[in-house]
């Protein structure tokens, strides 16, 4: 019998049945003895757009059931290897984003002292920077893997610092990333300026918008990007809109012709063999996800990112 916990089998409790956790895992009260740790910030008070954005945790967790513990594909086999259960949900103030920050920050610095990588389902990309901050305190400056439909560069929104399109200005005036270890994939849309994608690039950003995307297999993207990022820690940061709303229309600033499902998870499982210390999944809103597409693609893509874990052991 493995000392590891298992998610609950679908033959031993039918799948509309047992705990609405992530794969429906144990929960645990603390990070402690785990190695890593599916975490729920459920906030949309940084959001500019369509909001609902706080429910995106709940509904991820619930179509997290038909998850299975072995990625037939990779052969990974993570819940052989690794210590994992659901935190539960950061206790944000739902009336005060800075306040919001600021509990987030503490909440992951108390996880990392145990040593334990957090897997975050969002919850808003404001959560990222104060992620960003407790990671950055704890192992320097980043590398990140940015995968969004926004450069989230703001220097402002409506005269706020700090909102959904602001994080990683942020976190690169606060140096929190090391700016020739950053990519960000899958830029489209329009913009204010025709610039608008350019601060991004002088902060040694590799910038790849979604027409370079268009048509092919991300994989090659993936080994160039490795290579740009080499060793050292890295975050990876997934908005669920850097996706076309053909397959997750649940999100709240959709933009057209975006990434397909299987290029989403060919970018995830191209990140494997980097120092990964932490990632997130963002920006899902159930309330614009009559389907439930979203929320499954949501947790899919958390589970890839599980198996690329350091430590996750491979079979066969």
């Amino acid at each position: 019998m493995s000392d590891f916990n298992q998610p609950l089998s679908g033959n031993t409790m039918p799948r509309f049945g047992g705990p609405v956790t992530m794969m429906r895992l144990p929960v645990s009260e603390s990070a402690k003895g785990l190695d890593a740790a599916f975490i729920g910030v459920p906030m949309d008070i940084g959001t500019s757009n369509r909001p609902g954005t706080r429910l995106g945790p709940r509904q991820i967790r619930d179509e997290s059931r038909m998850l299975r513990p072995y990625n037939m594909a990779t052969r990974a086999a993570p819940f052989d290897s690794l210590q994992v259960a659901d935190l539960g949900d950061v206790p944000i103030n739902t009336f005060d984003l800075k306040k919001s920050v600021d509990i987030i920050e503490q909440f992951y610095t108390e996880v990392l002292g145990h040593g334990c990588i957090p897997l975050t389902l969002g919850g808003d990309h404001t959560l990222t920077l104060p992620i960003l901050r407790a990671m950055a305190a704890r192992h320097g400056p980043l590398g990140l893997i940015h995968i969004d439909a926004h450069a989230d560069i703001n220097e402002h929104m409506f005269g706020e610092e700090i909102a959904h399109g602001t994080p990683f200005r942020r976190a690169a005036e606060e140096n929190l990333l090391h700016g020739e270890r950053v990519a960000q994939i899958g830029l489209r849309g329009t913009g204010y300026t025709a610039e608008d994608f350019d601060w991004s690039r002088q902060q040694g950003f590799r910038v790849v918008p979604i027409e370079e995307c268009w048509h092919r297999s991300l994989t090659p993207l993936m080994k160039e990007v490795r290579k740009q990022i080499g060793p050292g820690p890295v975050y990876i940061s997934f908005d669920v809109d850097s996706i076309d709303p053909a397959f997750a229309p649940g999100t709240g600033t959709a933009e057209i012709a975006g990434l397909t499902a299987p290029q989403a998870v060919e970018l995830v499982r191209g990140a494997a063999g980097l120092d990964i210390v932490g990632a997130d999944l963002v920006e899902v809103s159930p309330p614009y996800d009559p389907t439930g597409n979203t929320a499954v693609l949501g947790a899919n893509l958390l589970y890839e990112m599980l198996c690329i874990l350091p430590g996750v052991t491979r079979r066969g």
